[in-house]
């Protein structure tokens, strides 16, 4: 790549890792399916009116976007304020790739690699590591919920597979966009039925820079201007030149969540994660004498709504000649998403 194109690259990871650092931000003053329901008016609000509407049935779009955005971000949100901390979060999270393996390999009978396989088993190990630190030191709820948000994704990221959604040039914004019209108006509902009336009305007239600022950066610079710059390097190169960056997302996630709220992971976690990261490079390397990777378009991550994409090879359940690539989003936006 060329040193513009790999700025930009860590760039993206930047604003993904730090992502979640601003999500938790914003819920220390909105509650949490409340700010999921704003964040998704500002991403699709005016973008839905200036990009283009993917060719998929409606079906198909509401589908992806109640898994990999509705489904994803208010588990995650929910995470983050039940106390599970942001910079972990945005290690764990990236068991989603492995997630997504897994989930291909059962419903789309899609034969994962050995690599793959391997990349699973250590990830799996890495994922108890983290448990088990964790409930050493504090609650495993926010965890579980966490790993929920991240099968969540996984099976938005296998509808998405599915559908065929990521084919066509610029179409990955645009699921992006117009799946996330699936959000608002359940997330309100949802809002008002758990965190209640009055907790909704305190947040929306007593509206707090932090809320703003948070809302502007996980919709704008982390959705839109991430997503964009990420489509466009997966258009000009292969996806294993483009990918290999989402794994500096967790680490710009756990160096600013250290910044900001001085988050120290425990020696477990930390060594989990480590187990569960490698876990996730393994799964997405390439074998030697492959077939190289395709230059694809665009693709979706957090994220999908606020995430990477990663390029994952699988071997089809009857041998053909054609090669799949599967594009799955690897983290945040996002995590918020990401």
């Amino acid at each position: 790549m060329r040193r513009r194109d790999s700025a930009l690259a860590v760039l993206v990871a930047l604003l993904w890792g730090t992502n979640f650092v601003a999500i938790r931000t914003g819920l220390d003053s909105v509650p949490p399916l409340l700010f999921l329901a704003v964040r998704f008016v500002v991403v699709c609000v005016p973008a839905v009116f200036l990009v283009r509407r993917p060719v998929l049935p409606w079906r198909d779009l509401a589908l992806i976007g109640l898994f990999t955005s509705l489904g994803q971000f208010a588990l995650l949100y929910l995470a983050l304020h039940l106390g599970m901390p942001p910079g972990l979060s945005s290690l764990v999270l990236q068991a989603q790739v492995l997630l997504t393996v897994v989930i291909a390999a059962v419903w789309l009978r899609e034969r994962p690699s050995a690599l793959q396989r391997a990349g699973v088993a250590l990830g799996g190990a890495g994922l108890l590591t983290i448990a088990v630190g964790r409930g050493l030191s504090a609650p495993v709820l926010p965890l579980v919920v966490l790993v929920l948000a991240a099968v969540s994704w996984a099976v938005g990221n296998v509808l998405t597979r599915r559908a065929g959604a990521l084919t066509a040039p610029g179409a990955g914004l645009g699921v992006t966009v117009w799946s996330g019209l699936v959000v608002p108006v359940p997330a309100l509902a949802l809002s008002l039925v758990v965190e209640g009336p009055a907790a909704v009305g305190a947040a929306l007239t007593h509206v707090q820079w932090q809320a703003v600022a948070s809302t502007a950066y996980t919709a704008w610079l982390s959705s839109l201007v991430g997503y964009g710059i990420w489509n466009t390097l997966l258009a000009r190169y292969p996806v294993a030149k483009v990918t290999p960056f989402a794994m500096l997302v967790p680490v710009f996630g756990m160096a600013a969540a250290a910044v900001a709220f001085g988050e120290r992971p425990h020696a477990l976690e930390l060594v989990g994660g480590l187990v569960l990261l490698a876990g996730v490079g393994v799964a997405v390397a390439r074998r030697r004498g492959g077939t190289p990777d395709p230059v694809v378009p665009a693709s979706t991550a957090e994220q999908a709504l606020t995430s990477p994409v990663v390029a994952v090879d699988v071997e089809p359940a009857t041998r053909s000649a054609l090669e799949a690539t599967d594009l799955v989003e690897l983290a945040p936006t996002p995590s918020p998403r990401a």
